[in-house]
């Protein structure tokens, strides 16, 4: 019985967890990025309307021209507002898909915050000795954490986001 319980204790006391929502959303560069992506967003939305409302009035001018038109002439006016909406529905993709704009940004604005929190996590694990660090924020399937070891509260003291 003895054999079985030194592995738990080293296990319980080289793991530990952080909470990565909770120290990215005290970091005010976080909370500017997240704000200038969401204004960024706004703005391709409202462009992207913009050109949805140009195609639905071809449209509508197409259906109440439809009847004087000519074979030739309908199908000239149906090109283009087919067109239109594959090159609106590419562009979306070009902006809003994962390889997109908004994506490369994202990361571009990002990437940087989350790799000053992993160092800082870095930092703390090794002071502490912790080999095995999981992130609750992103983790599924922890079902019991105790607070004690929690490295969240240290990982914000080396940032500097409590004191």
């Amino acid at each position: 019985m003895i054999l079985l319980s030194i592995p738990m204790a080293v296990a319980a006391q080289t793991t530990g967890y952080v909470n990565t929502e909770t120290i990215l959303s005290e970091m005010p560069e976080y909370t500017q990025a997240q704000e200038q992506l969401e204004r960024l967003k706004k703005q391709y939305e409202l462009q992207f309307e913009n050109e949805l409302k140009v195609i639905e009035n071809l449209f509508n001018q197409y259906q109440s021209q439809k009847a004087g038109l000519n074979e030739v002439q309908r199908q000239a006016r149906e090109n283009e507002i087919i067109s239109k909406e594959r090159s609106l529905k590419q562009r979306e993709q070009e902006i809003f898909g994962q390889e997109g704009t908004l994506a490369t940004r994202s990361k571009e604005l990002l990437d940087p915050i989350k790799e000053i929190v992993q160092t800082a996590i870095d930092k703390v694990a090794t002071e502490r000795g912790v080999l095995l660090v999981f992130d609750v924020a992103t983790t599924q399937g922890v079902i019991f954490r105790d607070s004690k070891a929690d490295l969240t509260p240290q990982v914000m003291s080396r940032l500097g986001l409590i004191k």
